[in-house]
């Protein structure tokens, strides 16, 4: 066995932390080939608008190589959306690599500019000729669905892309005539950008002789950016290689294709010439996939007693002017998780996708499932105000029990494992709960008043597959693992060397992780929904062993022993209780000749996902003079199955956290209704958590092993996302509640919202 100090379960300082600290990390906006040529995009200023181009005075320009329009690139294909339903298919609107006579969305693609220096691109730019015809726009889903909305496609009557149901209407009908009580909430889940802090790039390498494709570009699987690639241009597989370096981030929004890859590559071979493109942040702004973006009426039907009887919920998720890759699923899927970690056995949501004169929106860390989270708990809470009961109280009651596992939910997802009021007890336990009533009390001696509020969530992930690992033993006696998922800075190298440490007992150190290279590793699905450690860590681990009884064959004849006696330690195959032994250096010479035998491959594909759980506690207080919410204390107890590297577990679920409480309480992408302008365009008007905003959190784990998949692990990487912001705003709401009787606020909860909330009722009462 393992090292304990390197095995599955131990804090390993993260392998990629040295090189990254000493400014080693090597970036798509780094790669700098000589004679490469820059290119830059022509968008669109209006919301909706005709144009005709003219590039013919930008081609003159000094230095201008190309400059294309949607004329020019009329044999790439457009950028897919890969999800329809089966049953009720819906017809999917042209996503064109640039927009041809009408643009939809302010940022939308009209030109590609390439060039010899930036400062040529962009004179060249300014030098396009479009002249330009608004046309009336829309940009709010509630606006969109509206009789005599201005259309985004005439294909879509009132704007909406598909009108699906989930679960049984009667039923749920026949359940509310006949409960005790009713509540009732409509919340609004705003748009959000993503604001990873590297912004998209890529830099196409083209070689004429053999006509062949070099890209590389930040994502979240290369194998996925290659394929759909080839698809747009019509290009067989073995004709481009995608190579992801470094990624200074994802969330999601790295995972799909953009304008700018088959543009540069296009380019590239047209000119014969390296093409960069690298984002600023506004092309960030105006050109990346953004999040969230629902309205959501939510009710929930209760007998006298506080149990929940049937849940019926009205979903409008806005889609944007394209389809993204996955967008049309977001809001579908996550109804799915509504739910939540109560029995309710009778359930009906209907989801309706619109499209709007916006950037088309995707998934962001979670996927739909935080929106769902959102939902449910701030239900939650609100039927406990309704019945006069405490919002652990009605929680406790409704828990699907341990017994129950596993589960069936009425939306069709099978939870295996799950121990969700003990979390919460955990979690209330860790938050002094029962202290809080004092602390209030001093707080409003000090002027401000406090809220506690909780969230109890489950989510699903791990889902995505197969992927498929292959270790090898290199000559120096280190090894290398080879896999298509892809890190964005989670630590996938420190995570998959202690899998392979744990099998052979070396220090992780000696274990190579290759990642995002087309050239190198056969396939890959790539890193989205959780799914690294879950399908990719087993992958790894048995790839591993299978290479260990490989090893044993070849050291059984060099130590004249059988197979069976051996065991593998420390970089070395020893003979069991004795001090005769083959390094593993030794054995790869051995070997030489017989790369078969030092290298072992396997793939896993997950037969159901894994549903990681847990209860956030946030405790608020709120400057009732200013409108100042600040979180003062912050408790998170979660299940993840098994826990591989409480460290790196910790950073994650951490990150995760601060991105829900930026949502919860700052961050609202802003369209102006009268003319479709993005006023939260930049970083001046778009708000992020900083390191002041976010509490000191206390984390721990109550685990209960994952029965799909064979190393028991839950995904973990947007579970901090999926508590926090249930968790925050339940907090503001209780305090509000509490002091004002006010029972609802919409995030963000802005000091100027929150201000304007009290100020409003104490208008209302002094009348």
């Amino acid at each position: 066995m393992a090292p304990v100090k390197f095995g599955v379960g131990q804090s390993v300082v993260r392998k990629e932390d040295d090189s990254l600290i000493r400014g080693h990390g090597r970036y798509t906006g780094d790669h700098a080939p000589d004679g490469l040529m820059h290119a830059l995009v022509l968008r669109s200023p209006h919301a909706h608008a005709r144009f005709t181009i003219d590039a013919s005075r930008a081609r003159k320009m000094p230095g201008v190589g190309l400059v294309l329009v949607a004329d020019d690139v009329s044999e790439i294909g457009g950028l897919p959306c890969i999800f329809n339903f089966p049953q009720k298919p819906f017809k999917q609107p042209p996503y064109p690599v640039l927009a041809k006579d009408v643009a939809r969305h302010v940022g939308d693609a009209v030109a590609f500019v390439v060039a010899d220096t930036l400062d040529h691109a962009r004179d060249a730019l300014e030098a396009v000729d479009v002249e330009w015809t608004p046309l009336p726009s829309v940009t709010g889903l509630e606006a969109a669905i509206a009789d005599g909305a201005p259309q985004v496609w005439s294909d879509y009557a009132n704007n909406v892309l598909y009108d699906m149901p989930i679960g049984d209407k009667a039923k749920t009908d026949a359940a509310f005539a006949k409960a005790h009580a009713v509540a009732e909430i409509r919340i609004v889940n705003q748009r959000l950008v993503t604001n990873y802090m590297e912004t998209r790039g890529v830099v196409c390498e083209y070689d004429a002789k053999n006509d062949h494709f070099t890209l590389t570009l930040g994502s979240q699987g290369s194998h996925r950016q290659r394929d759909i690639l080839c698809g747009m241009m019509k290009l067989p597989k073995e004709k481009v290689r995608v190579i992801t370096p470094d990624v200074g981030g994802g969330f999601g929004t790295k995972i799909f294709p953009y304008r700018e890859y088959s543009l540069a590559a296009f380019s590239a071979r047209k000119l014969n010439k390296t093409v960069k493109w690298v984002a600023d942040r506004a092309d960030h702004f105006l050109g990346d996939a953004h999040g969230r973006d629902n309205i959501t009426v939510a009710r929930m039907a209760l007998d006298q007693d506080g149990k929940f009887l049937a849940m019926d919920v009205d979903l409008l998720g806005n889609m944007g002017a394209y389809l993204s890759t996955f967008g049309p699923y977001i809001p579908f899927g996550g109804a799915g998780m509504l739910p939540g970690v109560y029995d309710i056995t009778t359930f009906h949501c209907r989801v309706r996708a619109v499209m709007t004169n916006t950037v088309p929106v995707d998934a962001y860390r979670g996927a739909g499932r935080p929106e769902a989270a959102y939902v449910i708990e701030r239900l939650v809470d609100a039927c406990a105000r309704k019945l006069g009961m405490t919002p652990d109280a009605v929680r406790k009651k409704n828990f699907i029990p341990p017994k129950a596992m596993p589960y069936t939910t009425a939306t069709g997802k099978v939870y295996d494992s799950g121990e969700f009021a003990v979390h919460l007890k955990m979690a209330q336990e860790r938050a002094d709960w029962k202290g809080f009533s004092k602390r209030a009390k001093d707080a409003k001696k000090a002027g401000k008043i406090r809220g506690i509020g909780l969230a109890s969530y489950v989510e699903i992930c791990g889902m995505v597959g197969p992927e498929t690992a292959v270790v090898r033993l290199d000559k120096d006696g280190d090894l290398t693992v080879l896999i298509g998922s892809q890190s964005t800075g989670q630590g996938h190298q420190t995570a998959y060397a202690q899998l392979v440490a744990q099998e052979f007992g070396v220090a992780p150190d000696r274990v190579r992780v290759i990642q995002g290279d087309t050239a190198q590793i056969a396939t890959g699905t790539g890193t989205g929904g959780s799914s690294s450690i879950p399908v990719g860590g087993v992958s790894v681990q048995r790839a591993t062993r299978t290479l260990g009884d490989s090893l044993k064959q070849i050291a059984a004849d060099a130590l004249e022993a059988g197979a069976a006696d051996l065991e593998i330690d420390n970089g070395a195959i020893r003979v069991a209780g004795t001090d005769r032994m083959i390094s593993f250096a030794d054995l790869a010479k051995k070997a030489e000749g017989q790369a078969d035998k030092l290298s072992a491959s396997d793939t896993f594909a997950p037969a159901g996902g894994t549903f990681p759980n847990g209860t956030h506690i946030a405790e608020v207080e709120i400057d009732p003079d200013t409108g100042i919410t600040q979180v003062v204390n912050y408790v998170i107890v979660d299940d993840f199955g098994v826990t591989l590297n409480p460290l790196l577990l910790a950073g994650q679920i951490h990150g995760g956290a601060v991105q829900g409480i930026g949502q919860a309480l700052m961050e609202q992408a802003v369209y102006d209704p009268a003319d479709g302008q993005l006023v939260t365009g930049t970083l001046m008007d778009y708000a992020l958590p900083r390191a002041a905003d976010a509490p000191s959190f206390a984390f721990e784990t109550h685990n209960v092993p994952c029965t799909t998949n064979p190393l028991g692990v839950k995904g973990a990487g947007e579970a901090g996302t999926i508590g926090a912001c249930p968790a925050v705003m339940n907090a503001i709401v209780d305090a509000l509640y509490r002091e004002y009787r006010i029972d609802h606020i919409d995030m963000p909860a802005t000091a100027e919202r929150v201000w304007m909330a009290i100020r409003e009722h104490q208008r209302l009462h002094a009348l």
